[in-house]
């Protein structure tokens, strides 16, 4: 199925919205109205990309907002960005989530003995591609690293476009270093330095920073796909808080959604406008001590 995207606001502000349309041209929701596997037998999973790579803008899809858009994520106000970590420029592959996955926040992992982000799983796709943000992809998986966020399981799997030149070649996360040596390690080091220019503690992984292969990454996909389907079921079990389980065309959910009301929810949108100018510090190199690691 071909997906497109619109846009809403302005980008480089708080009101820029991505929404993402079905083949008809509709408006549904990235999170729960696509399907997980493009092709279930294969394991080919759909990819939602957030973020192209090469690009600062920390955007993501908003869980509480009706259609869940991607948006830019805010702190204090203001849109954030990704810093360069010498010498990474933005984030280094395209980023973005699994449509159908949920890390539950009352899950606990047991290999970690930490409980789930609340979010999407988070995919890194490491072909040669630049994709736009708002791209439904097709994706091999490959692996999965497991960082730990502030003291939540953060999984991010590690993925290929299936129309990349090495696609055919790359089958596990051991072909990763066999035909791109050294990605796994800048992976491993991009994650655990971001945040270090914002002030906080270098990241931290589960299994030793160990880049998991990709039965294991499957196993992950299914439980948090299990996870989800308890979020947009009738679970009352499931701790929701400020999610928006509005959707189209989950089977029996609760949350199903005229699609009529979908146009309503783009329209009341900000207009599209002009792209806001970029704060001056967006290009700027930070080079991280020894020490802080």
């Amino acid at each position: 199925m071909a997906y497109n995207t619109i846009e809403r606001g302005r980008l480089n502000t708080t009101d820029y919205r991505v929404f993402i349309t079905n083949c008809e041209g509709k408006p549904i929701s990235p999170f729960h109205d696509i399907p997980l596997f493009a092709n279930e037998e294969a394991k080919i999973c759909n990819m939602v990309v957030e973020i192209p790579r090469w690009t600062n803008h920390k955007m993501e899809i908003c869980k509480e907002e009706p259609l869940n858009p991607i948006k830019q994520d805010v702190k204090k106000g203001k849109v954030r960005f990704v810093k360069n970590c010498f010498p990474h420029h933005g984030y280094i592959w395209n980023y973005g989530a699994m449509p159908q996955t949920w890390e539950d926040v009352d899950h606990v992992e047991d290999s970690t003995n930490t409980k789930g982000d609340n979010d999407p799983l988070d995919v890194c796709e490491i072909g040669q591609t630049v994709h736009k943000r708002g791209a439904v992809i097709q994706v091999k998986v490959l692996g999965v690293m497991c960082l730990i966020d502030e003291g939540e399981t953060d999984w991010k799997i590690i993925c290929i476009d299936v129309n990349d030149p090495l696609a055919d070649q790359l089958n596990d996360i051991a072909d990763i270093e066999t035909l791109m040596p050294g990605f796994i390690k800048a992976t491993r080091e991009w994650f655990t330095v971001y945040k270090i220019p914002d002030g906080k503690p270098a990241n931290k992984f589960a299994y030793d920073g160990e880049a998991k292969n990709r039965e294991f990454a499957l196993r992950v996909i299914q439980e948090t796909h299990e996870q989800w389907k308890k979020l947009v079921g009738e679970d009352g079990n499931v701790t929701r808080g400020d999610i928006n389980c509005q959707n189209v065309c989950v089977g029996s959910s609760p949350f199903k959604i005229e699609q009529d009301a979908c146009k309503e929810i783009v329209e009341k949108s900000s207009a599209v406008g002009a792209p806001d100018t970029l704060p001056e510090d967006v290009d700027k190199w930070h080079y991280i001590p020894a020490s802080a690691l």
